[in-house]
């Protein structure tokens, strides 16, 4: 089975190396971007199965500028938004998993397994909804009509026959 490619976006180094080893330990091959303007150029540079980036970094836009970044690539990768404040009001950052910092790393990595599936169900479903449907020829079968407009034509020469022959 290929290894799924994760982009992992962090300025803390310390959380990048200890996600990055735990990521790689577990079989995803993982990139990493200490902010945001790195990682917007990764995604542009290779296609990942997984974008998972710190929300406040350079600046505290940073982590948005990375989801958008992710969003417009044409190979539709699954999102995670890592976090220290998951009580933070973030917005209109719908369908994005927000991943704690610092927790449980079997926690972690079921979470991240789940979201990889439910991204994959939604790509499918997608996929099948775009593609055109196929439609089915029915073979047609002949119609008994040919037969009966030829019965019809010998019985009106027989008729028009008869005729000419009373005459």
């Amino acid at each position: 089975m290929a290894k799924r490619r994760v982009l992992l976006v962090d300025d803390e180094v310390t959380v990048l190396l200890t996600m990055k080893a735990v990521l790689e330990i577990s079989g995803f091959e993982v990139d990493t971007a200490a902010s945001a303007r790195e990682g917007r150029s990764k995604l542009k540079l290779r296609e990942y199965q997984l974008v998972i980036t710190d929300m406040r970094m350079e600046s505290d836009s940073g982590g948005r500028e990375v989801i958008q970044a992710a969003r417009n690539a044409p190979y539709h990768p699954a999102i995670a938004l890592l976090t220290a404040h998951p009580e933070d009001d973030f917005g209109n950052i719908d369908a994005v998993k927000v991943l704690v910092k610092a927790r449980h790393t079997a926690l972690l990595l079921r979470d991240l397994e789940a979201l990889l599936a439910n991204h994959a169900a939604k790509l499918q479903r997608l996929a099948t909804a775009a593609a055109p449907a196929k439609t089915v020829k029915k073979p047609v079968a002949k119609k008994p009509v040919v037969k009966k407009l030829a019965a019809k034509k010998a019985v009106v020469r027989k008729k028009v026959a008869t005729k000419k022959r009373k005459r």
